[in-house]
Order: C-alpha cells, then structure tokens, then sequence
C-alpha cells in the first residue's frame, strides 16, 4: 500500500507543478496561447475554477490559485494521515 500512497503523492506533486506553470504562464498570454497552453489549461481550469467561484480577485490579483495549491497541500497531508491511520505505513 506504500506504494499507492507514493503513486497519490508524486500525482498531486506533479499537478500542483502544473498549476504553478500555468499560473505563470499568465503573465505571457502567448504562452498560453499556444498548444501546451492550452493543454495545460484543459488540465488545470476544471481544479481552479471553483476556487475562482468563490475567491474573487483583488483589484489585478488572483488569490484563488493559491487557495487551490494550500488545499492540495492539506489533501496530501490528508492522504498520509489517513494511511497511517488506517495502519499500511
């Protein structure tokens, strides 16, 4: 089961790297205009979007990735409790 737990674990790693990307890349619009932009963006706007419901910008700043990045954090953390909890690490 440790390695399911790895598995979860290198998955939320690698999409929380996503995000910060993608969060980037909004300051280039032509990046994310272009096909791994795009792609990027289809991988992460699903996640985002109910943050961005709910968290409203700040003048030209949006806080709501931010939010969307500490809640994977917490989720990963989540995962590792409840494995221990439930006695396979």
């Amino acid at each position: 089961m440790e390695t399911v737990l790895s598995i979860l674990l290198q998955l939320i790693q690698i999409y929380t790297w996503a995000l910060i990307i993608y969060i980037f890349m909004s300051w280039v619009p032509d990046i994310r205009a272009s096909r791994f932009g795009q792609a990027l963006g289809r991988i992460c706007e699903p996640y985002l979007e109910p943050f961005r419901r709910i968290i409203p910008p700040i003048g030209m700043l949006d806080l709501s990735p931010l939010v969307a990045i500490l809640v994977l954090n917490f989720a990963r953390g989540g995962l590792i409790s409840l494995f221990r909890m439930l006695g396979f690490i």
